[in-house]
Formats: C-alpha cells, sequence, structure tokens
C-alpha cells in the first residue's frame, strides 16, 4: 500500500510539472500573440491601410524596393536605383491611404 502511495504522490507531482509548463508556455504565446495583433493594428491605422496579410506583404515588398533602390545607388547604378525607387514608391503609395 505504501508504494501505491509514492507513484501516485510521483504521478501528480510529475502531473503538477508539466501542466505548469504548459500553462507558462500557453501565457507566453498568448503575449506574443496579443502584442504582434497590437503592432499591426497600430502600424495599419497609422500608415492608413488595412490589416489583412495582403497589404502587409505589399508594405515589405515596397520597403525591399526602397532598400533595393538604397543599395542600387551605393553601387552607382542611377537608372536601376531609379527603378527600384520608382517601384518602391509607387507600391507604397497604392497601400498607404
Amino acid at each position: 500500500m505504501h508504494v501505491e502511495g509514492f507513484f501516485e504522490w510521483l504521478g501528480q507531482a510529475l502531473g503538477a510539472i508539466i501542466r505548469w509548463v504548459v500553462d507558462s508556455l500557453s501565457w507566453l504565446f498568448s503575449l506574443l500573440g496579443n502584442a504582434g495583433g497590437n503592432f499591426v493594428d497600430g502600424l495599419s491605422r497609422t500608415l492608413g491601410m488595412d490589416t489583412n496579410v495582403v497589404t502587409i506583404a505589399a508594405l515589405i515588398v515596397g520597403l525591399l524596393f526602397l532598400y533595393s533602390a538604397v543599395r542600387a545607388f551605393m553601387r552607382a547604378s542611377i537608372i536601376m536605383g531609379v527603378i527600384w525607387a520608382v517601384l518602391g514608391l509607387w507600391l507604397l503609395s497604392w497601400i498607404i491611404q
């Protein structure tokens, strides 16, 4: 009988540890999800754009176009820099209202 009590206690202790780990990870991922959602909401509200995945992806692509323009200008490639800058500004002006 004493052995059953020990293993019951061990199972309860292990279950409590696993429950604490799962609850902690759930809290952490919930916190990160809420922070990411609030960031996207604030960004889209400030820029005056929608909060869907397509506009966020278009924003990232537009910023990458501008980054490519800066890199082209630093390599002294004026024509490619102008092309990348025009594409980036066109895309960003299309999504930002």
